[in-house]
């Protein structure tokens, strides 16, 4: 006599097919009566308004912005278009200064930010804590100080 075929975990599997058909008969059920009950027709519809805020009412036609599609930017502006209203010379104070090495920092007396500075970028003998007047200029790490003079 031959034995059967089902093992445990095919009956398993088995069941919990079955029980998820019937889960999902149940639901299919329970939606069909609220739906009757409510008289809704499934999903509620969303709109959005001219402020780009999600709601259930239908937006006012009037309120409606027309864009030009000429209008529209795409990308960064160049950098002409932006004007430099600032002025290139900067006032800070020296934080630090290795007259051996040839290097320091300058901070910003307006931004507090920490720019480096070279021997080369120097026009007069600065030390350390000395107010000084100096230029940006794009470096290989940042930003550096250039002709920095003593105030």
């Amino acid at each position: 006599m031959g034995r059967s075929q089902q093992t445990f975990s095919k009956t398993e599997k088995e069941k919990k097919r079955l029980k998820k058909r019937e889960e999902k008969r149940k639901k299919m059920e329970a939606r069909k009566l609220e739906k009757e009950e409510n008289g809704s027709s499934g999903i509620p519809i969303a709109y959005v308004d001219h402020n780009g805020n999600l709601t259930d009412t239908p937006p006012d036609p009037s309120m409606k912005v027309k864009v030009k599609a000429k209008n529209i930017e795409i990308g960064i502006p160049k950098k002409e278009d932006v004007e430099d209203d600032f002025d290139p010379v900067r006032k800070g104070k020296v934080s630090f200064f290795n007259d051996s090495k040839g290097y320091g920092f300058v901070i910003d007396a307006d931004t507090n930010e920490k720019y480096f500075m070279h021997i080369s970028g120097i026009i007069d003998d600065v030390v350390e804590n000395d107010k000084v007047t100096f230029e940006l200029e794009k470096g290989q790490r940042g930003m550096n100080a250039v002709k920095v003079k003593k105030v």
